[in-house]
């Protein structure tokens, strides 16, 4: 009966507690919540009160910008509670509280923010009306960064109101745990910069994921899904989309069409889509082989352009042949012949087993939902045609995640780490509740060949089919990968590109997933090694790795240009040799008026400034088109336009040839700027697979 009592004496009404922030690696807000209101009502409370319905609505319509007519049919309805509007700010709140409405109240609630909209949507995921994760970090640390709600049990009367004597009892929320990521804020805006850049550019169709790692540790440094979606929007769809969702006549169809839409474009690709890796796989037989001491990287092979296998004939990307190579050849030149030997020294049992014992067989028990597991050949599938076609990559799947953790194996003396994304949890007060440690999965190979896997993987990208990723002063090893769809012969293709660098010493890796290109280029080493080459160099950059040149690669520094304004033309010229550069003198006078390129510009070794020793003496020329030529031939049309080229991509290597040309240029063609500025061309190598 004092149970009854109490309950029937007695409103009970939450107290949302606030929700904990997310934050990256530094401590940067990433996720937060505010504090807002939440309107509700007691609809029995109102019609008993006799209470004008229609005057409540109209007033409660301009407090809160809602229709009137929808706040009617929820004042009508025979209940205890109605929500009307969740989540309001303080000015809306206070226009309802001034209004003082029997039967209507205000509850305390908290927003969910995403400062940067889009910004790492796949891995923080989102939160639904009730403030619940709904996908990525919110889903699976919910628990944690809801934290305990609290209560404000007020007296009611017989007609579920309020006394008339006001007494309460208020229980404190606690607040939810901050969550601190592995993901670095400034790393994974590079990464995102340019995959986006590359998805729009190579029209990719079914997607593109980038994933950058700290290979010692295991930490995810980057981890990018395209397309993305605005975290405070998380349910709205493109025009296009709510367009053609529109069109379908039946209505249980339209939904369904809406929630596919909706979990295609929530779907972190990075995490649960697998992919046939294609020669990017080849990293992974060739450690087999190296760790069984059945080769070594001077080895000797043949290529004949084909290699028959049992009943089926294999050919190689590059039709004609590679003829006599070494093995390290072999992995430059991505070779198909000369790794289905390998394979078959391998055997088919070790080489299952080092596809397991690498982690592609298991999920890697990372933070996000969705992981999947790579898939390997039943043993009633797997004959030697088969193992000839997975040593190039061709057949099993792997996912992203997979992939990179493998590498990173490969790349840090043989351990494999334990992938994760979650750094720390910390209480309210900055305090460490749960922290995360990097966690050895187990020695896959040993010191030396993963010694000898960088090196001939630094080769690759020195001098074979890698050179896209290539960035001066900076040592990095990687492999290229295309794989065609299945069917086979649908034209449809997956394009990827892994490396990590510094080769000597590795600290980060990075992969990128082209899903289905489709502006005429398919080759992973020609549109996804320059997207991997651009994140890493901003990545070692910043995160201040000194760059190492060689002797080749100093012949080929950009310098700063000096200031000589004002300097006797003497003097100015003294001081361009003594930085390695030319000149040019327009004008009769002893004076350096002005100078082009401007102080502080970057220009190659041996480019030509020009002395202006008059007044208004310099002339504006128009960029010319250089695209699709050669190194030599771009920097020769330059110059007969009177202006300097800097190098960037493939033709940094010093290594020009005819299947070194330009694919891009800035400024534009028929840009006019002064004679003597800089165009900054960037070359792709087109000998990939």
């Amino acid at each position: 009966m004092q149970k009854s009592a109490i309950e029937q004496q007695t409103r009970d009404n939450l107290v949302a507690s606030q929700r904990g922030a997310i934050y990256d690696r530094n401590y940067k807000k990433l996720a937060q919540s505010s504090t807002a209101h939440t309107v509700t009502a007691n609809p029995n409370e109102i019609q008993k009160a006799k209470k004008d319905i229609n005057e409540m609505a109209a007033k409660l319509s301009v407090a809160l910008e809602m229709d009137a007519s929808d706040i009617v049919k929820m004042l009508e309805k025979k209940t205890n509670h109605v929500t009307i509007k969740r989540r309001i700010e303080d000015d809306m709140a206070n226009a309802v509280r001034e209004l003082s409405l029997t039967g209507v109240y205000l509850q305390e609630d908290a927003k969910r923010y995403y400062p940067y909209g889009t910004f790492a949507s796949h891995i923080l995921g989102f939160v639904g009306v009730d403030n619940q994760g709904l996908g990525g970090i919110e889903m699976v640390y919910d628990e944690q960064l809801t934290g305990v709600p609290g209560r404000v049990i007020a007296l009611k009367n017989a007609l579920d109101t309020d006394m008339p004597f006001k007494e309460e009892k208020h229980i404190d929320p606690e607040n939810g745990a901050n969550v601190v990521l592995t993901i670095d804020e400034v790393i994974q805006h590079f990464a995102e910069k340019h995959l986006e850049a590359a998805y729009y550019e190579e029209k990719v169709q079914a997607g593109a994921s980038a994933i950058v790692t700290d290979v010692q540790t295991g930490e995810i440094l980057a981890m990018v899904t395209k397309p993305d979606f605005d975290l405070n929007e998380p349910f709205t769809l493109s025009d296009e989309q709510i367009e053609s969702i529109r069109a379908i006549a039946n209505d249980e169809e339209r939904a369904q069409a809406e929630s596919n839409a909706l979990q295609k474009l929530w779907r972190n690709k990075a995490v649960v889509d697998s992919y046939e890796p294609g020669s990017c796989f080849k990293i992974f037989t060739g450690c087999m082989a190296l760790e069984e001491g059945l080769i070594t990287p001077q080895s000797p092979f043949f290529c004949s352009g084909s290699k028959k296998v049992e009943n089926r004939t294999i050919s190689c990307s590059h039709r004609e042949g590679h003829g006599a190579q070494t093995f390290a050849d072999a992995v430059k030149n991505s070779c198909n012949p000369a790794f289905i030997d390998v394979g078959l020294l391998v055997g088919k049992e070790k080489f299952k087993e080092y596809y397991k014992a690498f982690g592609f067989m298991d999920a890697t028990g990372f933070d996000l939902p969705g992981e999947a597991k790579g898939v390997f050949y039943s043993d009633q599938n797997y004959n030697t045609v088969e193992l000839a076609t997975a040593s190039f990559g061709q057949g099993p799947v792997v996912t992203p995640l997979q992939m990179i953790t493998a590498v990173g194996a490969v790349a840090n003396g043989g351990k494999l780490m334990k992938p994760f994304l979650v750094k720390e949890l910390l209480d309210g007060e900055g305090n460490v509740v749960k922290k995360t440690e990097p966690t050895v999965v187990r020695q896959v190979i040993s010191q030396k060949t993963s010694e000898q896997m960088c090196a001939m993987l630094e080769y690759t990208v020195s001098d074979g089919t890698g050179q896209n990723a290539y960035i001066k002063g900076y040592r990095v090893a990687g492999k290229t990968g295309t794989s065609e769809k299945i069917p086979r012969g649908n034209g449809k293709y997956i394009s990827s590109f892994i490396a990590f660098a510094p080769a000597n010493d590795p600290k980060v890796a990075c992969l990128v997933v082209l899903d289905e290109p489709s502006n005429g280029q398919y080759y992973g080493g020609a549109i996804a090694a320059p997207v991997v080459g651009k994140i890493l160099e901003d990545t070692l950059r910043y995160m201040g790795v000194e760059p190492q040149y060689t002797e080749e690669e100093k012949e080929h520094l950009e310098v700063h240009v000096p200031d000589v304004k004002g300097l006797s033309t003497e003097n100015a010229i003294k001081n361009l040799k003594n930085e390695g550069l030319t000149y040019r003198i327009v004008g009769n006078g002893s004076t350096v008026k002005n100078q082009t390129p401007k102080t502080g510009s970057m220009l190659a070794t041996n480019s030509v400034v020009i002395l202006y020793t008059e007044d208004n003496a310099s002339k504006k020329v128009v960029v010319p088109d250089v695209t699709n030529l050669s190194m030599s031939a771009a920097q020769a049309r330059l110059a007969e336009h009177r202006l300097n080229m800097t190098v960037t991509g493939a033709g940094a290597t010093g290594n020009s040839s005819n299947m070194t040309v330009a694919n891009s240029q800035s400024p534009a063609a028929g840009t006019e700027i002064d004679e003597g500025s800089a165009v900054q061309v960037e070359f792709r190598y087109l000998d990939v697979d």
